[in-house]
């Protein structure tokens, strides 16, 4: 199995930045596409980013002037960083990838989630 384990979640005042770490590691064979999701009170889950393994970024429009992803493959880690942070950050975050196991699995893992919240 893969497990997916978040870091660096807290509470920020708005304007300001934050970066969020997800470090893979169990049985892993290859991780494909790394990413992270949020989801606000009384709101549905929603895409923040995703990174494929060779680098390719994708990010809906509303976050996309704030926010980067990347990767570090070696580690089996990706990281978000978001600026200019805003109330409607807040949300738990959550670390996804599509993953493949040493048992040749493939399949989507999910993280347990951070709390990032932004205060004005």
């Amino acid at each position: 199995q893969v497990q997916l384990v978040e870091s660096g979640g807290g509470l920020v005042q708005a304007g300001g930045s934050l970066r969020l770490s997800c470090a893979a590691s169990g049985s892993i064979f290859a991780i494909f596409t790394m990413g992270w999701y949020r989801q606000a009170p009384g709101k549905q889950r929603e895409l923040v980013a995703t990174i494929t393994s060779g680098g390719s970024t994708n990010y809906p429009d509303s976050v996309k002037d704030r926010v980067t992803i990347s990767r570090d493959n070696p580690k089996n880690t990706v990281y978000l960083q978001i600026n200019s942070l805003k109330p409607e950050d807040t949300a738990v975050y959550y670390c996804y990838a599509y993953a493949e196991s040493i048992a040749r699995v493939r399949r989507d893992y999910w993280g347990q989630g951070t709390q990032v919240t932004v205060s004005s």
